[in-house]
């Protein structure tokens, strides 16, 4: 089972995508950590890569292909792939069935995690975490029992990422809409999106995600 998660940055595809990892033995394939892997490898693509970003630059959809089609030969991928936050535009999805095309594979659904933006902007701001353990606290929804302690490991630190903060989410919901959901109705005319509600509790949304890959 091949899927790709979509959905704005703060829907939960990283979360959902653990999860899927933890239960069904799915790999979850990110191209940053891909592109890291292959910079600390030296690979040939690799050090073509690491030039281009040490020139500050974008990296092109060819090198991100070209690593994404070395992971894709490893054999942990042979129970099933998510693809999380790639492909992010129309020539990123239609490079992507050449790749899987020439390697014998394809895409079982598309699971886009529909959110309300104002709502996401209130989940995102409002999250911190326990600086040494990483437990995941929110202002509104999920408090410390003890308000200066974690629960899990007594820490009097917690932290905050600086990029949570309203500006930026919306300026990242807005470059997710102008960039990404152009690709659905690509999608859509194979029949590979399923929609899912991602402001649900997140054990429901592993649920509905469920649900779609079991069916028959």
């Amino acid at each position: 089972m091949n899927i790709i998660l979509l959905g704005p940055p703060g829907a939960g595809k990283g979360t959902q995508a653990a999860r899927l990892e933890q239960g069904r033995g799915m790999v979850q394939l990110s191209t940053g950590d891909m592109l890291r892997a292959a910079v600390a490898a030296g690979t040939e693509i690799g050090l073509k890569a690491k030039a281009v970003m040490d020139a500050g630059e974008l990296v092109s959809d060819d090198i991100v292909t070209g690593i994404l089609s070395h992971r894709l030969d490893q054999d942990d991928v042979e129970r099933g792939f998510i693809l999380d936050g790639y492909p992010r535009t129309d020539a990123q999805a239609r490079s992507l069935d050449r790749l899987l095309g020439q390697k014998g594979m394809k895409l079982n659904h598309v699971i886009e995690l529909r959110v309300d933006e104002d709502a996401l902007v209130d989940r995102i701001t409002g999250r911190f975490s326990c600086a040494k353990c990483g437990e995941g606290y929110h202002e509104r929804y999920k408090q410390p029992m003890i308000p200066t302690l974690c629960d899990v490991c007594g820490s009097e630190q917690f932290r905050r990422r600086p990029d949570d903060n309203e500006e930026t989410v919306r300026n990242r919901m807005a470059e997710y809409r102008a960039k990404t959901q152009p690709i659905l109705p690509y999608y859509e005319s194979r029949d590979l999106i399923r929609r899912v509600d991602g402001m649900a509790p997140i054990d429901d949304v592993t649920h509905q995600i469920a649900a779609i890959l079991d069916a028959r």
